[in-house]
């Protein structure tokens, strides 16, 4: 909503500065968002007379010019091809300094004295046409300043307003704003009903009565269309952002900005019949006023008579009904439209209008007959002509059912006390009906408030009206208690802080994704779909993070960052008829992670190599600390056939790790496949408890043990048959070698296992070492099939 200060101040003008109004506003919920000069800075520019104008003796092009500057006449010399005598014109006097820091002196020009220059409307910087002076009024006072007699000191409000307050996308509706805000009373424009002077007349019906209940029209015979727009109606639509069109569309105009009331006018000989407000035929079409043909959708409301649709309903008119320049008789439309008629109805064809930013927000449905009224006297002053009765045809309107406000609500809310008489004052400066039934006040929202509804809202006007910034702000006072920290849990900001000491960055991903993503990371065929997603690409929830890192990874790629460790913690969505505590949607915790590039910084100690499986498989043991998981093969959509394991923990699995698959690779287009990973976060973030164990002061016995087993033997079933069975001496039992080749029968590979045994009562003997190795040799051959290699 844009408009000037000068006008919002003949309807109410409180003794506050320009800054300090805007400041209210936005306060207050109106957010000025901008707050631009109508002219840029200058100085010394008067309203002159130009006198006499003859040619310049030694160029063509000028003129030299006797002009009057209110001191008696000056002599100027002028380029413009428009000077002429008798002409009132802006002049800058010697001294004067204009936008852009021009200053204007006396100066000679081709050798004639010039005392000033006449200026257009671009070079005093408030309009853009430099095709010859800015010509005046002949009215004009002249020797009066321009700026005051132009009202060039006037400030330009923009005000960006939430989508629940359209009361205020009118003059009207602002200053009733101020008046509510400062307490000074507005004057609004006085609206009698124009008296009938012929009886021309067309009759109304409403065919869809529950999309438009309220239609309202009258014919105006014999008017001239060609009659010039008053100057100051043309600056105040200017000053708006609407461009002066002809006199009939300028009034329908201001009319909507005056009184929010969007209005619309038919070209009377090109009608049929009576105006219907109805649901479109099959196949029927509409030109325009912006030359657009549409076919129009079943479901958009359509204003039309006996033959043909004239209008979309509320958004904007056909160009074979509209007026012209020719029209002398016209049929002036005031209509309420119900905001579910006509929300999305214009963005769905590609453009918006200001009749359908109004009436999708709500628009005052008392006051349309107001309206026309105030548009037909308009057009009469302005066009002549004489206007018909009004016809009128009205169905079932919006009800406005009560709200109750109740005073202990208030003050609990606020956290301020209001007492009754501060609440009821503040109401009836807002315009709001109430009726007071002790502490309570039972409001019934007037016909301009569409946000008023429940209790809340009327919360928000009471604040809103009293001063966001008078309610006080003291520190709060809690009763706070520090919390246990259970030593049996772990905090997901541990989990960060081991990730990150391993060189891994936190990243943060949306969870609405590519549908694409889903299938290619998860194997999801059917993940959730958005209603209303943000953007045609993030249409789906993600069920796995996976996704979101390696697109980060393919970012990062794109900026020359080849070496890439990035983790995330988040929800993942999954379809599950069972969960809670969203019905029907289950949303874990995860923790997933991604590992590209070489596996160490450059440097000189270390030959490079790429990131692979096991150093990822470090980290993750190093998060997992103090519990030992397993690791076995497993196969995941998103993964490397054959170089992915799942991660178990107490024979519970609770996640993945591999390099990414290689079709996912190319489709990507990554230049070498990254090690990702994806966890449950819950079992991460369960702890273990110290125990004391008793620490032997006696050495350690340690033994090398190779046995040559199967290729295909699993070594994670070998380390678990021997951690379980060991003898008691043994305390840990680790691989340190696999071969194969010369030596190794086909078929068969060997492995060697660092035996370390240990007693806490005594120092071990050699034949206990060999028993207990024995028995180690016994088991793999027995359990196992293997053969001790020598």
């Amino acid at each position: 909503m844009k408009f000037s200060e000068s006008w919002l101040r003949t309807f109410v003008n409180p003794d506050l500065s320009t800054d300090a109004l805007a400041h209210l506003l936005t306060m207050a919920g109106l957010e000025v968002e901008e707050q631009d000069p109508v002219a840029p800075a200058f100085t010394q520019v008067v309203v002159a007379h130009v006198l006499e104008v003859v040619k310049h003796p030694d160029a063509d092009r000028l003129n030299v010019c006797q002009v009057d500057t209110g001191n008696g006449p000056v002599q100027i010399v002028c380029g413009a091809p428009n000077v002429a005598a008798g002409l009132k014109v802006p002049c800058a006097l010697p001294g004067a300094v204009l936008p852009g820091d021009f200053k204007i002196k006396v100066a000679k020009v081709r050798g004639v004295e010039s005392s000033g220059m006449l200026c257009s409307a671009r070079e005093l910087g408030i309009a853009e046409d430099a095709s010859g002076l800015l010509v005046l009024p002949a009215d004009a006072p002249v020797g009066e300043s321009i700026r005051r007699y132009l009202d060039l000191d006037d400030t330009l409000f923009t005000l960006k307003l939430t989508p629940n307050r359209a009361d205020c996308l009118s003059l009207t509706g602002v200053a009733r704003e101020v008046s509510a805000l400062t307490g000074v009373a507005a004057v609004y424009p006085v609206v009698e009903p124009v008296a009938p002077a012929c009886d021309a007349r067309r009759e109304v019906v409403l065919d869809a009565p529950e999309a438009c209940p309220r239609y309202a029209g009258r014919v105006v015979r014999g008017i001239n269309a060609k009659a010039p727009t008053p100057e100051w109606m043309q600056k105040r639509l200017e000053r708006s952002g609407i461009r002066s069109i002809s006199a009939v569309v300028d009034v329908t105009n201001y009319v909507m900005l005056e009184l929010g009331q969007p209005l619309h006018a038919f070209d009377d000989a090109k009608l049929q019949g009576a105006i219907h407000a109805r649901l479109p035929k099959a196949g029927e079409k509409l030109l325009l006023l912006n030359e657009q043909t549409i076919d129009i959708d079943a479901d958009v409301l359509v204003i039309a008579d006996d033959a043909k649709p004239l209008a979309l309903a509320g958004i904007m008119g056909g160009e074979e009904s509209g007026v012209t320049l020719e029209t002398t008789d016209l049929f002036l439309e005031s209509a309420f439209f119900t905001p579910f008629a006509i929300a999305g109805k214009a963005r769905r064809y590609g453009f918006s209008s200001d009749a359908s930013h109004r009436f999708e927000r709500g628009v005052d449905f008392a006051g349309a007959v107001r309206a026309l009224e105030r548009a037909t006297r308009l057009i009469l002053d302005i066009c002549g002509g004489q206007a018909g009765p009004v016809t009128e045809a009205v169905a079932a309107l919006p009800q406005r059912q009560p709200v109750r406000l109740r005073t202990a609500r208030v003050n609990k809310v606020l956290g301020v006390p209001f007492s009754a008489e501060a609440i009821a004052s503040l109401l009836g400066r807002l315009g709001l009906p109430f009726v007071q039934e002790g502490g309570d006040f039972v409001v019934t929202p007037p016909s301009f408030r569409f946000d008023i509804e429940i209790e809340e809202d009327l919360i928000e006007e009471v604040v809103r009206v009293h001063g966001y910034d008078e309610i006080p702000a003291p520190p709060p006072v809690a009763r706070a208690a520090m919390l246990p920290m259970p030593e049996g849990k772990r905090q997901i900001q541990r989990l960060r802080q081991i990730l990150a000491d391993a060189g891994y960055q936190e990243v943060v991903n949306f969870a609405f994704v590519e549908e694409g993503w889903e299938k290619d990371f998860g194997g999801n065929a059917d993940p959730i779909r958005l209603a209303n997603p943000i953007a045609s690409q993030m249409g789906v929830m993600r069920s796995t993070l996976i996704g979101g890192l390696v697109a980060t990874l393919a970012n990062n790629l794109k900026r020359k960052q080849s070496r890439v460790r990035i983790f995330e913690t988040g929800r993942s969505f999954h379809k599950d008829a069972a969960a809670q505590p969203v019905a029907g949607y289950r949303q874990p915790w995860k923790l997933a992670g991604l590992a590209a590039g070489d596996a160490l910084p450059e440097q000189w100690g270390s030959a490079a190599r790429k990131v692979d499986f096991f150093d990822v498989k470090g980290d993750l043991e190093a998060l997992l600390q103090p519990f030992a998981a397993r690791f076995e093969k497993a196969a995941h959509p998103a993964l490397h056939p054959g170089r992915a394991a799942r991660l178990l923990l107490d024979g519970k699995e609770i996640g993945v790790v591999g390099e990414l698959h290689p079709e996912w690779v190319q489709k990507y287009d990554l230049p070498s496949p990254p090690v990702v990973f994806e966890l449950d976060l819950e079992p991460l973030l369960a702890g273990r408890l110290p125990q004391y164990a008793e620490l032997s002061r006696f050495p350690a016995v340690v033994r090398d043990l190779a046995v040559v087993v199967d290729k295909g033997m699993a070594l994670q079933s070998l380390l678990d048959g021997l951690k379980a069975q060991r003898p008691p001496l043994v305390q840990d039992i680790q691989l340190f070698d696999v071969y194969t080749g010369k030596g190794v029968d086909e078929g068969k590979k060997s492995l060697a296992f660092r035996i370390v045994m240990q007693d806490t009562q005594k120092t071990l003997q050699d034949a206990e070492v060999d028993v207990a190795l024995q028995q180690l040799v016994a088991l793999l051959e027995h359990q196992f099939a293997a053969k001790l290699r020598v």
